[in-house]
């Protein structure tokens, strides 16, 4: 584990994880808790996560949530936990809470149109080789295992179609790893922490784990108190405080937060 600012000290963040008397710990699912495969039904957690996250919620000492780009119905076979922890799909445009209570935000009529307008390249982008993910805030565009050769004709097709609805402001454009997404603008990642650190106030332990540009929203809303961890192979330039590596570290992170949390017991 690497602290990547000054001003971040671990052994006093996870003293506050020990001393505090609400916690909660958000984490990206791809990339983060399961490695990314070409296949996103296959994107099963690391070896280890699924017993070290059960304990935690086990313990009853910590909110878990999982914050993901997916469609919450694409997201919930793969959580394989002994009790289904909050969910936030799709950027935050989606909510499963208490198991089964399942929030949407609305889209304006005006984005709705604009994605249907998107949804209209399907047929060209996957004859290209891509593969489209549809949403309920957005649509997404893979490219991840193919060609460089391919993944480039299709980045380009769908960047030449951008210029098309670009300035309606209605939809965003968003790089992610392996591809592109086409969302809703107004809501993101960011709106998740800001909404359940105003839930939790100033007092609470906090901390996301995130590894793609999609969560960089996530680590810049992040309270001044709370730990923004970065979850990749490599360090990239990011606003998060703290590096790790997954497996390992990842592994060590949650075995930490677990003790800590479960010392003041």
């Amino acid at each position: 584990m690497q602290a990547l600012r000054p001003s971040f000290d671990l052994e006093r963040f996870f003293a506050r994880v020990e001393s505090s008397d609400t916690r909660v710990l958000m984490l990206d699912y791809d990339g983060t808790l399961a490695p990314f495969r070409v296949q996103p039904a296959e994107a099963v957690p690391y070896p280890g996560v699924i017993p070290i996250l059960d304990a935690i919620m086990d313990a009853g000492h910590t909110r878990v949530v999982i914050v993901s780009g997916r469609w919450t119905k694409d997201l919930v076979p793969l959580i394989r936990l002994k009790r289904r922890p909050e969910l936030w799909g799709s950027h935050g445009w989606e909510r499963i809470r208490n198991g089964d209570e399942y929030e949407s935000a609305r889209l304006e009529p005006r984005v709705i149109e604009k994605l249907v307008e998107v949804d209209d390249w399907t047929e060209e982008i996957e004859s290209l080789g891509g593969r489209v993910e549809r949403k309920p805030a957005g649509i997404a565009f893979h490219w991840r295992g193919l060609p460089v050769s391919t993944a480039a004709t299709v980045h380009d097709a769908v960047a030449a179609k951008w210029t098309t609805v670009a300035s309606s402001g209605a939809i965003e454009w968003h790089d992610f790893d392996g591809g592109i997404e086409l969302r809703a603008a107004g809501r993101n990642k960011g709106d998740v922490v800001r909404a359940l650190a105003a839930e939790l106030g100033d007092d609470a332990a906090i901390a996301y784990l995130g590894d793609d540009r999609t969560d960089e929203d996530a680590f810049e809303a992040m309270p001044a108190h709370g730990a923004a961890v970065l979850v990749a192979p490599q360090l990239r330039t990011t606003a998060a405080g703290v590096w790790i590596t997954p497996p390992g570290e990842l592994i060590e992170f949650l075995r930490r937060w677990h003790d800590a949390a479960k010392a003041e017991d």
